[in-house]
């Protein structure tokens, strides 16, 4: 287990401002067809007619230390895409109702949604120890929760907040996972953002527009994989899903080793991350 984090200072709670912290407590409700809302530990809960639950994740801006003024930006935009990253998952949630198997909310939603948090948590904490002690166990708050769901057809109830494990052990950003009762499978990728160095202040934003890229990639291969199950021959996934899969990477991965390398050392062998496997 992590050491535990120090306390979030008060003093970025009033930078953040009301609106935000709000939005950081816990289950981000979104979309205007959600009706009422009740607050329990901490998050907030809504429901549809269909009763699809609502997605609850752990507050990462209250377990964060003092953050250096260098690092406030990058760290307010991390904070931020959190909150955009459960609105998208939420959003899902309801549109997705009834839909896929018995695991269909842990893997196309839940999974997902994970490695994006623990992507999203790590650039927070790298922004912070470039000029300070780094935080320790961030990705610890990446797991969320399903709460509320009605037992509906197809939809299954995560488990608790601390079980929400799926795709590739993890891997920040970059693995993942979509599933559905025809067992098509799930494609992971190795993780990228955790074999970049330290990133200058100029490549920053490209690096994340191409380490965001990365994540939707992967996540249009698995739609894919589950919208052609059953089509072509036995090479049908690895030519028609896998291979572009790893092209798109390759030029990718290559446009973050190009930013980095404008006023730094340029990463080298990254495209070795650039293909994916299927995982049944």
């Amino acid at each position: 287990m992590s050491r535990a984090l120090p306390k979030y200072n008060k003093r970025r709670v009033a930078l953040i401002g009301g609106a935000a912290a709000l939005a950081l407590t816990g289950a981000v409700v979104v979309n205007s067809a959600l009706a009422g809302e009740t607050s329990k530990n901490g998050g907030t809960d809504a429901r549809t007619l269909a009763s699809p639950g609502t997605i609850s994740c752990p507050d990462v801006a209250s377990r964060l230390p003092a953050i250096p003024a260098t690092a406030q930006a990058e760290v307010d935009r991390n904070l931020a895409l959190l909150n955009t990253q459960i609105t998208e998952a939420n959003k899902r949630l309801v549109d997705t109702v009834g839909q896929g198997g018995p695991n269909f909310v842990q893997n196309a939603i839940l999974g997902p949604l994970k490695d994006k948090r623990v992507s999203t948590v790590n650039r927070i904490a790298t922004a912070i120890g470039r000029t300070a002690a780094k935080p320790q166990g961030l990705d610890a708050l990446a797991p969320c929760a399903l709460n509320g769901a009605a037992a509906a057809p197809g939809q299954q109830a995560g488990n608790n907040g601390n079980n929400g494990n799926t795709g590739n052990n993890g891997n920040a950003g970059n693995a993942g996972n979509a599933g559905n009762a025809g067992a098509a499978g799930t494609i992971s990728c190795p993780d990228v953002a955790s074999r970049l160095p330290a990133i200058p202040a100029t490549a920053q934003a490209e690096v994340d527009r191409n380490l965001a890229l990365l994540n939707t990639q992967i996540a249009e291969a698995n739609k894919r994989l589950v919208d052609t199950v059953g089509q072509g021959g036995p090479n049908f996934v690895q030519n028609a899903i896998l291979g572009p899969l790893k092209d798109k990477r390759v030029s990718t991965v290559n446009r973050i080793a190009t930013a980095i390398g404008r006023t730094a050392a340029k990463p080298q062998g990254l495209d070795a991350l650039a293909p994916c496997a299927l995982n049944k």
